[in-house]
C-alpha cells in the first residue's frame, strides 16, 4: 500500500482541494495522513473527513515588521523537527501540499528524506510560503495560464483547482425547495463570505428593490451578517453559512456574485455559472484576487467589478448584463481546458509515488 501525506492550512482554501483528492486516493488504496497546524481550521475539516491528522508547530513568515517575526522562526524550526519525525514514522511515498505556512516545514522535511513533493499554487502569483517550497518540489500545479510565467518550466503544470465531486451533483429543484423560491424567476446567488464581506453585502442589499423586480436572491452573507429587517422579504433569502445544501444552491443559481478567491472562482468555472466577480481590493490583500479576476475576465468567464467602482448602479448593471449575456459566458467556460483537475493531479501523484 502506498502512503501519501497531504498538507496545507490557515484557510479553508488551503484544505478543500485536498478534500477533493481524498475520494480518488482512497479508491487507489492510498494510506492517507494529513499534517496541519495544532488548532487551525484544517484540523476540524480533515478530522470530519475521517483522515488521520497530526498537528505541528507553525509560524507565519512576514515581509513586514511585527514582533512575532522574532518568535515565529522558532515555531517554524520546531515544526520542521516535528515534520521530520512524522516523515520517519509514516515513510510516505509522496507528499501533496496545498500551501499555507504550515506546509513549509512539511515540504522541507520531505526534501530532507528525498520524498517527492507536488505542490499546488491557487493564485496568479505564488505566495511567500509556496515560493519557499518551490525549490523542493517535483511538480508545481497551478490554476491560471499566466502563473506558468512565474514557475520553473520543467516543474510547472496547468491543472486548475481540484473541485469536490459533490459540488457538481447539485439539483436545481432541491435548491429551490430548500430556499422556498420560485422556479418562474431567475436566481442570483451572492456569496459574501467572511473576508471583506461587508461592502458586498451592503451593496447587494441597497439594490434589492430594483433587483427583486426581475430576480430572486439567495444571499450567503457570512457569520454575524444577517439583516433582521430583511427576514421574510419576498424573493430574498439570506444565510450566514451553508454546508451540504450549497451544491443545490449552486445548481439553482442563474448568476453568481462572488469575491475572487482562487478556489471559489474555480468552483464557479467547473459549474459553468455566469458570474460577477468583485475582487478584494489591493489595500486589503496582496492583490491576488484582482489578478485572479482579471484572468477570468480575459478568458471570457466573468464580469469583473472592481471594489473601487462598486456602487448601486454599477452592481445592478453588472448583474443584469451578465444575465443577459449568460450563454456567452457558459460557452466560454465549457471550452476551458481546466475540466478535471482531480484526475490530472492524481496522475501526477501516481507518477511520483
Amino acid at each position: 500500500m502506498k502512503t501519501i501525506i497531504l498538507t496545507g492550512g490557515g484557510t479553508a482554501g488551503h484544505v478543500t482541494p485536498n478534500l477533493a483528492l481524498i475520494p480518488s486516493l482512497k479508491e487507489l488504496g492510498y494510506d492517507i495522513h494529513y499534517i496541519g497546524s495544532y488548532n487551525g481550521i484544517e484540523r476540524k475539516l480533515i478530522e470530519a473527513a475521517g483522515i488521520p491528522y497530526d498537528g505541528i508547530s507553525s509560524g507565519k513568515l512576514r515581509r513586514y515588521f511585527d514582533l512575532k517575526n522574532f518568535s515565529d522562526p522558532l515555531r517554524v524550526l520546531k515544526g520542521l523537527s516535528e515534520a521530520k519525525r512524522l516523515m520517519k514514522k509514516y515513510k510516505p511515498d509522496v507528499v501533496f501540499s496545498k500551501g499555507g505556512f504550515v506546509a513549509v516545514p512539511v515540504v522541507l522535511a520531505a526534501r530532507h528524506y528525498k520524498i517527492p513533493t507536488i505542490i499546488h499554487e491557487s493564485d496568479m502569483t505564488p505566495g511567500l510560503a509556496n515560493k519557499i517550497c518551490i525549490p523542493s518540489a517535483a511538480k508545481i500545479c497551478c490554476n491560471f495560464p499566466e502563473t506558468l510565467e512565474y514557475l520553473p518550466k520543467e516543474k510547472a503544470v496547468l491543472t486548475g483547482s481540484p473541485i469536490r465531486k459533490e459540488l457538481l451533483e447539485g439539483d436545481r429543484l432541491s435548491g429551490l425547495q430548500y430556499t422556498h423560491l420560485s422556479a418562474n424567476k431567475p436566481v442570483i446567488l451572492v456569496i459574501g463570505g467572511s473576508l471583506g464581506s461587508v461592502k458586498v453585502n451592503t451593496a447587494v442589499r441597497h439594490i434589492l428593490p430594483k433587483l427583486l423586480a426581475d430576480f430572486q436572491v439567495i444571499h450567503i452573507c457570512g457569520k454575524g451578517n444577517l439583516d433582521e429587517n430583511l427576514i421574510g422579504l419576498q424573493g430574498y433569502i439570506q444565510y450566514e453559512y451553508v454546508d451540504s445544501p450549497l451544491k443545490h444552491l449552486f445548481a439553482a443559481a442563474d448568476v453568481i456574485v462572488s469575491r475572487a478567491g482562487a478556489n471559489s472562482i474555480c468552483e464557479i468555472l467547473a459549474l459553468h455559472k455566469p458570474n460577477v466577480l468583485i475582487p478584494l481590493s489591493a489595500s486589503a490583500s496582496r492583490g491576488d484576487q484582482i489578478l485572479n479576476a482579471a484572468s477570468f475576465q480575459k478568458q471570457g468567464f466573468s464580469t469583473v467589478l472592481e471594489e473601487e467602482q462598486l456602487s448601486d448602479d454599477s452592481l445592478y448593471q453588472s448583474i443584469t448584463d451578465t444575465y443577459k449575456n449568460r450563454e456567452t459566458f457558459v460557452q466560454a467556460m465549457s471550452q476551458s481546458q481546466l475540466k478535471d483537475a482531480v484526475s490530472t493531479i492524481i496522475s501526477l501523484i501516481e507518477e511520483y509515488s
